[in-house]
């Protein structure tokens, strides 16, 4: 056989065995002695004898282009479990989508069970334990001079509001030092 079978160029082409036959029996492909299909110049005989405006054409996908940031947190996942992660604009797989979405939803599922068993707390919840915590030490500290001066005072021998008007001075000073700390609770 010098040529293609009437199924190998259906496959060729990408139609079906009745087409290849309707255009054979029309005359459009161009065949050699033995009966085979001449596949370039049967190509090119169809291409001249079709009309363009009756061909079909296979619809073509409508993709919405994936937005920058989710590419990046995809690749920021796959780092995060050591996992290769895409060059930068080379675009992400689908195998390394699906994987990021599967760690991620590991992910998930493991914190959804550390808060259940108790293990994570709410975070506007110790935000306001440690504001709280941090005025009530303040309040401590704020305090503190009155009630130790006399005593200093006494083993010192000096003038007991002397001595809390310099302690009050002095821890005011440190207490001053210690608002500027900003906890990063991240």
């Amino acid at each position: 056989m010098e040529g293609l079978s009437e199924r190998q160029y259906a496959a060729r082409v990408g139609l079906s065995r009745g087409a290849i036959q309707k255009a054979k029996a029309a005359g459009r492909l161009v065949l050699h002695a033995d009966g085979s299909i001449d596949a370039n110049a049967s190509d090119a005989r169809r291409a001249e004898s079709t009309d363009p405006s009756k061909t079909r054409k296979a619809p073509q996908p409508k993709r919405k282009p994936v937005p920058e940031e989710a590419v990046s947190a995809v690749g920021d996942t796959l780092k995060e479990q050591g996992l290769a992660a895409p060059a930068t604009g080379g675009g992400t797989t689908f195998l390394q989508a699906k994987t990021a979405n599967e760690v991620l939803k590991a992910q998930e599922r493991r914190i959804r069970l550390q808060k259940l068993k108790g293990e994570l707390i709410d975070r506007a919840r110790a935000l306001a334990l440690v504001f709280r915590l941090a005025r009530q030490e303040r309040d401590a500290w704020v305090n503190w001079p009155a009630r130790v001066a006399a005593l200093m005072a006494a083993d010192l021998g000096v003038e007991p509001a002397a001595m809390q008007k310099v302690l009050e001075k002095h821890v005011r000073s440190q207490l001053d030092d210690l608002a500027e700390i900003q906890p990063d609770l991240r």
